[in-house]
């Protein structure tokens, strides 16, 4: 599954990382040992090591696994929670890796935006077809409205994923037109567009107004 997401999600923004998150994936108490939080379903853990930049990614084993044997079909039928939380891992990688590789700096309030839009546009691309345009604006409310957030998280990490929520729901509404055209071929052009926007730029531009 977590290679199906990244190849979905490296042909949806025209890109391929050299590395694969399914080869990073660690377990719990590989997290613990990393700084993880013992709390979260999936994190992305990031360290500077002597030889450069370390990653490690851990998915809870019980949420994979359903995931994967759901398929990404059946899984967004099952629990679009459940699929989204697993593709948010693989974006968060992926993100990373490619940020990397343009010798950039990228800042958790960017990933976190970024991660949102991804989870949109990879569902929205499963399900393209015949009334995409009516499930992808249900989408909208469910990934940026029906939102709670978990009581231990600190008061600027709240506002970290507040803020990333905004943003991309901005962004997200800004693409549904096309969506509902049926224009694959704009929506891809200006996801990529986005995705290739650095920093403040890219949050300036997700935030922006109609």
């Amino acid at each position: 599954m977590l290679d199906a997401l990244q190849e979905q999600l490296e042909a949806i923004y025209g890109i391929r990382a050299e590395y694969r998150a399914k080869d990073f994936l660690i377990d719990s108490e590989a997290a613990l040992k990393l700084g993880g939080s013992g709390r979260a379903r999936e994190e992305l853990l990031v360290s500077e090591g002597t030889e450069g930049l370390e990653l490690a990614l851990y998915v809870e084993p019980a949420l994979l696994a359903r995931v994967t044997a759901a398929g990404p079909e059946g899984a967004m039928t099952a629990d679009i929670g459940d699929f989204c939380e697993v593709a948010e891992g693989v974006s968060h990688f992926l993100y990373v890796a490619h940020t990397v590789n343009q010798e950039r700096t990228v800042s958790l309030l960017e990933l976190e935006a970024q991660a949102e839009v991804d989870k949109f546009a990879v569902c929205t691309l499963l399900k393209w077809g015949l009334n995409v345009g009516r499930w992808a604006g249900s989408l909208v409310g469910r990934l940026f409205e029906q939102v709670q957030l978990r009581h231990t998280l600190s008061e600027p990490e709240r506002w970290r994923y507040r803020e990333a929520n905004r943003l991309a729901k901005s962004y997200c509404e800004r693409l549904l037109p096309l969506v509902r055209a049926g224009r694959m071929d704009k929506l891809l052009a200006e996801l990529r567009h986005g995705y290739r926007l650095g920093a403040e730029a890219k949050l300036q531009y997700f935030g922006r107004a109609r």
